[in-house]
């Protein structure tokens, strides 16, 4: 019976090429408009570490004096004090910790043929790798030891280790990082997690990849330069390294919800602890966020793609609003055949479903314009300098999307239209054929 039905369906549109056309038109239109922007948001939105990502944390504690600046705006980044970090890294009161900050450096290749060059990285301690779980192609991460002792070791990113000796693996080789020569323990799978999570969140969060990785107490050692945001108050000794300035990320793994709250409970102790020596005199308010929480806390979603979603959306709702209208007007034209059917036997339920399927069609066909017109949508995204744009590309699951989306928009456009054509009463039409 579908088979008929869907025979009819195309019967129908072969009499009546200018509305079925139009219809397709508009309901293309929408559906490419909408999945363009959701294809975007899913992207931006999805987790960066999938599998992992539950059990990752950001300790977020305030030591900032009580002043006319907002404590979100002093502590929204989550940044940290040299000396708070290094606290928390010694107490090891988490599975895993570790404390970073971004950095760029000069990187002086052994090669003649290669100019110096600047690249960005991070300088992390020794739980970095583990905790986040950091494919490598060769080698590995440093130890705690190797921390203490300010070794000199790198690890590199794929690229980086292509660009500076080709696809060698690279272990045991040396690596000058502004004037310092570096021994290479690791070599990355391009790995290059997006967004950025674990350094802080800002416009640069999508599209930059780290390159390199040498230890926080090595790169503190050797004055290497950071490259993210510090929060200074009062003044005296070296700012990095005092406990009046905030700069350093930090984050925790823990593998089980009564961890989390242990931890949280610790968070608050120390604050506590800390307000009786003499710092942090704000009301003690320790958070601890999930990974997603806070990238959904720092606003890693720009807020005018939601407004672009919106409005894509209330695009699809015209042209939903238009076809019912053409499915209105196409259906009731056809008063005299639905009322020959409805006098021969067929049941409301029957014109219902064959009126429907038509409408599903539509939606089918529209689909299949949809999806091309979000290609070239997707391929508009790309060609702008925003960090996301290399992102915007369609998975499978947007791809069953975009049909889903369109039947079901061209299914629910005829719902009104295919109610009002199934309840003609078939007597009167048939005394004016």
């Amino acid at each position: 019976m579908l088979g008929y039905y869907s025979l009819l369906a195309l019967s129908s549109f072969k009499r009546s090429r200018i509305i079925t056309a139009l219809m397709v038109l508009a309901i293309g239109l929408g559906i490419g408009a909408s999945m363009t922007m959701i294809t975007v948001l899913h992207v931006m939105s999805g987790d960066p570490l999938p599998g992992h990502s539950a059990h990752l944390y950001v300790p977020v504690i305030d030591p900032h004096p009580i002043s006319r600046v907002k404590a979100k705006d002093s502590a929204a980044d989550g940044a940290m004090t040299w000396t708070d970090a290094m606290y928390l890294l010694r107490t090891a009161r988490a599975d895993r910790q570790a404390a970073m900050a971004a950095g760029t450096l000069p990187i002086q290749p052994a090669q003649a043929s290669l100019r110096p060059f600047f690249e960005s990285g991070h300088y992390v301690t020794a739980d970095f790798f583990p905790m986040f779980s950091t494919p490598f192609r060769a080698g590995g991460g440093w130890n705690v030891q190797d921390d203490a002792h300010h070794a000199r070791v790198v690890v590199l990113n794929a690229s980086l280790n292509r660009k500076l000796f080709g696809d060698v693996a690279s272990i045991g080789r040396s690596v000058r990082l502004k004037n310092t020569d570096f021994r290479v323990v690791g070599v990355l799978d391009d790995w290059q997690p997006q967004p950025t999570f674990y350094a802080q969140i800002d416009n640069a969060a999508f599209g930059s990849v780290d390159q390199f990785f040498v230890p926080l107490q090595t790169a503190q050692e050797l004055n290497f330069a950071t490259s993210g945001r510090m929060w200074c108050w009062g003044s005296g000794g070296d700012a990095r390294k005092s406990d009046h300035c905030t700069w350093l990320q930090f984050w925790v793994e823990l593998d089980s919800a009564d961890k989390a709250r242990a931890y949280q409970v610790f968070l608050a102790d120390y604050w506590r602890d800390q307000q009786a020596h003499g710092r942090f005199p704000r009301p003690v308010n320790a958070q601890l966020y999930s990974l997603m929480d806070w990238l959904n806390n720092q606003h890693v979603v720009p807020g005018d793609l939601h407004l672009q979603l919106w409005l894509a959306l209330g695009f699809l709702g015209v042209c939903m609003l238009n076809i019912v209208g053409l499915l209105l007007a196409k259906f009731l034209r056809r008063n005299g055949e639905i009322s020959v059917r409805r006098a021969l036997g067929a049941r409301r339920r029957d014109v219902f479903l064959q009126l429907g399927i038509e409408a599903g069609m539509v939606g089918l066909a529209g689909g299949l314009l949809g999806l091309a017109l979000a290609e070239f949508g997707l391929w508009s995204v790309r060609r702008r300098p925003d960090g996301y744009a290399h992102l915007a590309h369609m998975d499978g699951a947007m791809l069953l999307g975009t049909f889903a989306l369109a039947v079901i928009a061209g299914l629910f456009a005829g719902l009104l239209p295919a109610w009002r054509a199934c309840n003609i009463t078939p007597a009167l039409q048939l005394k004016t054929q």
